[in-house]
């Protein structure tokens, strides 16, 4: 079973302050007293707001658009950079998204979320080196994010770091102790380290969490089968199995029932 990293949640900017920005006026050239028309533009500020809204509703298109018509007003920007890589990063277009963290890091060193999102989107690149550093700038920005630590942890795991991994996830848990995909990751490397018996601690405290988490009952199960617990492994495998089925999970659900069926 293919083993899914947890995700940084990568999380828009809020809307900014109305602009004072007053409407330009097309003058008459034969007259120089009074304006033909007032004619209203939008403002950098309005664009970036109501691309905030589109984002909020799940209209990508159109929350990249005005994105993208506030950046040609106002191209210094880190928020409205990083918004439109975001919606880049949502979307799965994780290049775009780089080049758009990586404008909003240029002009905001600062910027602790677009570390960890261009780290994420450099995850799913495989550039765990990339990842890796970009994480451990936004520790070193936003140290109490677990979820920083998580993913950080996910691509030491990748590298084979496993010992850096797991302390990782150790930080991440105790900064939020119910952050069960620190548990379930940790879980995962553990069991790379053939530490059966804490994998399946780790596991057992993701269900706690998230009881309806069918990986972690079917690699509870493997666990428990490295650990020669047969009968407790089958009933893992047979949970997993329901909980696929009822999740739609088809090759899923059949791989449990395959484990089961070689017991």
């Amino acid at each position: 079973m293919e083993e899914k990293p947890a995700t940084t949640q990568a999380q828009p900017v809020e809307e900014k302050p109305a602009t004072t920005e007053k409407p330009s006026v097309e003058k008459d050239p034969f007259n120089t007293e009074l304006p033909v028309r007032t004619i209203p533009r939008m403002s950098a500020v309005e664009f970036y707001n109501r691309g905030v809204d589109q984002l909020d509703n799940g209209n990508y298109p159109e929350a990249m658009a005005n994105f993208k018509q506030a950046l040609q007003l106002e191209p210094y920007d880190p928020d409205i950079n990083y918004n439109l890589g975001y919606v880049h990063h949502i979307q799965g277009n994780y290049q775009e998204a780089i080049d758009n963290y990586t404008a909003a890091i240029k002009i905001k060193t600062d910027y602790g979320e677009a570390y960890s999102n261009r780290g994420y989107a450099y995850f799913v690149q495989k550039k765990f080196i990339e990842a890796i550093a970009d994480f451990s700038k936004a520790i070193a920005l936003t140290p109490d994010n677990d979820t920083v630590y998580l993913s950080r942890g996910n691509a030491y795991s990748e590298v084979e770091n496993y010992f850096q991994a797991i302390a990782d996830y150790d930080r991440a848990l105790s900064i939020n102790p119910k952050n069960a995909m620190a548990y379930y990751q940790r879980g995962l490397t553990r069991s790379k380290l053939k530490q059966y018996q804490a994998a399946v601690a780790d596991y057992t405290e993701t269900l706690k969490i998230e009881p309806t988490f069918a990986d972690a009952f079917y690699k509870r199960g493997l666990a428990r089968l490295d650990l020669n617990k047969v009968e407790e492994a089958i009933q893992d495998f047979k949970k997993a199995a329901d909980l696929f089925q009822e999740q739609g999970r088809t090759e899923n659900y059949q791989e449990a029932m395959e484990a089961i069926k070689k017991l």
